[in-house]
């Protein structure tokens, strides 16, 4: 009986691991439509500026900037994406995916299935955003 919930664990681990790598190729594509890989930091992504205009006009360069502002929080947004599965991943390799950095204890089936990259059981789930990075 011990066997088959091993083995069953480590099945929704492994699929668990697919969907992750799935979700961090579709990422590192986004991420690099608007932004760079920092080569001294892995976890680190920049924004890239948009392409400007030779000539531009005042309004051209309002929409550049406004551009640039929203590629820096949504390069922001996915880099914190992108670091929760890769961290997922490495956990997964060392045999302590699964376990909620808040209490210790096995984070639930239902929350790994909607989130495979959470970090934290349902009860501390609020407290996931404070987490270090």
């Amino acid at each position: 009986m011990l066997g088959e919930g091993v083995y069953s664990l480590g099945m929704t681990h492994e699929n668990h691991k697919k969907e992750l790598e799935t979700m961090l190729a579709a990422l590192e594509g986004e991420l690099k439509e608007i932004g760079i890989h920092n080569p001294e930091n892995p976890s680190d992504w920049i924004a890239v500026p948009p392409d400007a205009a030779d000539e531009p006009d005042p309004i051209d360069v309002a929409d550049t900037a406004e551009e640039w502002e929203e590629r820096r929080s949504t390069v922001a947004l996915l880099e914190t994406r992108y670091n929760n599965i890769r961290r997922a991943l490495k956990k997964i390799e060392e045999g302590t995916y699964g376990i909620c950095e808040v209490s210790g204890e096995p984070i639930e089936e239902e929350r790994l299935a909607a989130n495979p990259a959470a970090r934290t059981c349902i009860a501390h789930k609020d407290d996931e955003a404070t987490l270090p990075l």
